[in-house]
Formats: structure tokens, sequence, C-alpha cells
């Protein structure tokens, strides 16, 4: 999967803090340092260990780079940015039964105005797999020659000789 970038001078407007989600009103904001158990106990049952602990990083940050969605109180996605890489977003999941109901467009556009808030003009999606959402909701464009980017497994290809 590529790379995308995204010109963050071109965000849609940002997200207010409840949308619309089908029938359900949704929560956007801000995870806090005291959900990280939540959040992370929610990435790891819906997405893996390797997202997990990969988004724990947000949670070093202040204010902390992850935004949730809430219904009724319940943790139904997640986006962190700022997490895997500088200027980076992700890793990124709305629950099964909620998905095509906005959510995940809402959290990514949040997610971005929080780099561009950071002063980014760019921001990256690394490893992009939905190449025609991100497009569509912010304008990403394929880096060329992205694959397989920062994902790459180094070990034993780093010199240990100078």
């Amino acid at each position: 999967m590529p790379d995308m970038i995204v010109p963050l001078y071109r965000l849609p407007a940002r997200i207010p803090s409840r949308i619309q989600a089908g029938d359900d009103l949704v929560v956007i904001r801000h995870a806090n340092t005291f959900e990280f158990t939540k959040v992370t106990d929610f990435i790891r049952a819906h997405f893996g260990q390797g997202w997990a602990d990969e988004a724990g990083a947000a949670f070093a940050r202040q204010p902390v780079s992850c935004f949730i969605a809430l219904l009724d109180g319940i943790i139904v996605g997640f986006a962190a940015y700022e997490s895997t890489r500088r200027g980076f977003f992700g890793p990124t999941g709305v629950d099964e039964v909620h998905r095509g109901k906005g959510i995940g467009r809402a959290l990514l556009i949040a997610s971005m105005w929080g780099l561009s808030d950071l002063g980014y003009g760019y921001g990256i999606i690394g490893g992009a797999g939905p190449v025609d959402f991100y497009h569509n909701a912010v304008n990403a464009i394929v880096i060329p020659d992205s694959i397989p980017g920062v994902y790459t497994d180094l070990i034993g290809k780093i010199s240990t000789t100078h």
C-alpha cells in the first residue's frame, strides 16, 4: 500500500464535536491520557496488538494526538496522528458495525487539522489502504515509489559498523 501526502492548507472545514452518523449522534474528541487503557483495549480487540502499540505513542503527547469517536460513551472508532512518525496520520479504525456512517472521515479530518495545528503544511498517510477514500476526503495524493515506506522490516538491514 502506498503512502499519501495531504496538503493541509486545503482541508475541509473542521469537524464539530458531535456528528450525525446515520441515526446516531457520535462525539468526536481528543482522547485523554487517563483513557489510555480503554482506547488501546478497543484498538487491540478490533485491530490487533500492533495497532494498539503504534497508537499508544499518541498518549505521550500533549495534547494526546489521538481522536476517539464515542457513541453513548462507548468507543466506536479512533484515529492517531503524530504517532507512527512525525507528521504521519494513523493508525485509524472504526468498529465494523459502525462503518459507512462518516465516522472514519470525521476522525481523519479532525486528525489532519491536528497536524495543521502543529504547524505542518503537509500530512502523510502511511500505508494508505483505501486510496480513493483518502483522496476524496482530504485531497490526498499517492506518493510515487513509497511502497513499503516506513513499515519496512529493517531488522538485519541496519549496519552495526560505521
